[in-house]
């Protein structure tokens, strides 16, 4: 098997670049976060985009664009990072720990269904390393209910799952950072269908200066979260190339995840029926002893990883958020036994070989 070529090469990105830099100072920001909202909605099929500085800042803006605010309950996966929690801590809103399915990664909706409250007023489900739940289950459990969907869709770029790209179920805030599959150094962005809430996100971005219709200017407290024109532009210049990153990020994982087929005590985990997963993280369950202890032991070897290199945990087990009820089990059975190898559309086939011979030895004769 041969991976695709790396697309596209840095040329075109240097040359965008180049041309934003020519332009500053521009104190009005110039027009590269505009068309990078337009072509990311013309690329999602969504009415409205929001450029933000940081997936962290997409979350942020969506939640409030949505009205969360202090005491309000928000349901968010165990199975999920600090970043996803954040911005519900800014909010003074409270966050409520939902555990997941082993057997399918997607959230525990019984789980969900017991913690539901009068005071519960939106879910963020996660889409970890890509992988995207059932998004008629999600629909159904949250409009019920009365919530607001929020989707940390950071790692979710180019997933879909049952005709529905990830991030386009509910308000999809996705992250642009480095190792992202459309990167721009660091950056963020925000979909929704709803001009409201895309109204709000932006006047959100900045300290309310540009209100929506008949509220009157720096009449709330908000955030600086915009976008710089430079990153706009690396990521214009990415986002042209991203069905082609796409598909090399998908090639990458199916080669590593078919050289590992005869790996002792390791087992690629599937993608879910319709699930067209974008591959951002080879994926495979560890049924070894010890199985965070020898992510970790790849980690020293050389293999970066979610648990062993990043010491990914449920987030309900984070010293800020213990004690707000019972652990999440199926998050932490999960990230105890799935190896995640982190990857970038720069790791060629050397590197995936490495990689490969580096974890069939180290399972072989694993003995903690």
């Amino acid at each position: 098997m041969t991976l695709p070529a790396l697309p596209g090469g840095t040329q075109p990105l240097v040359e965008q670049l180049a041309a934003v830099v020519a332009q500053m100072p521009d104190p009005s920001g110039g027009p590269d976060v505009a068309q990078l909202e337009h072509d990311l909605a013309e690329v999602f099929g969504v009415s409205h985009v929001v450029a933000v500085s940081s997936g962290t800042a997409a979350l942020h803006a969506a939640l409030s664009a949505c009205g969360i605010g202090p005491g309000d309950e928000v349901l968010v996966p165990a199975l999920s990072v600090v970043m996803t929690v954040a911005p519900l801590a800014a909010l003074r809103a409270v966050p409520v720990f939902v555990d997941s399915d082993p057997a399918t990664l997607d959230l525990d909706y019984d789980d969900a269904a017991r913690k539901v409250t009068s005071r519960t007023r939106a879910i963020i489900p996660v889409h970890l390393w890509g992988r995207m739940g059932d998004p008629a289950a999600l629909t159904a459990f949250a409009s019920t209910r009365g919530l607001a969907v929020i989707e940390d869709a950071a790692q979710a770029a180019g997933t879909a799952r049952d005709g529905k790209q990830a991030g386009t179920v509910g308000v999809g805030c996705f992250s642009m950072k480095d190792g992202k599959i459309l990167w721009s150094g660091e950056g963020g962005f925000l979909l929704t269908a709803q001009p409201e809430i895309a109204q709000h996100a932006a006047a959100f971005r900045n300290h309310w200066q540009q209100a929506p219709a008949g509220e009157a200017p720096f009449s709330r407290l908000a955030t600086n979260s915009r976008l710089a024109a430079p990153l706009a532009a690396i990521a214009l210049a990415n986002l042209r190339r991203l069905p082609a990153l796409v598909e090399r990020r998908r090639a990458q994982t199916r080669y590593l995840l078919d050289t590992l087929k005869q790996a002792s005590g390791l087992v690629a985990l599937p993608s879910a029926t319709g699930e067209e997963w974008n591959g951002f993280a080879p994926l495979l369950h560890i049924d070894l002893p010890s199985p965070r202890r020898f992510a970790q032991h790849l980690a020293q070897q050389g293999v970066p990883n979610s648990t062993g290199s990043f010491r990914l945990v449920p987030c309900d087990t984070r010293p800020m958020f213990t004690g707000h009820g019972r652990p999440c089990r199926g998050a932490a059975d999960i990230l105890d036994h799935t190896l995640a190898v982190i990857l970038t559309e720069r790791d060629a086939k050397t590197t995936l070989d490495r990689y490969a011979a580096v974890i069939t030895h180290e399972a072989a004769a694993w003995a903690p």
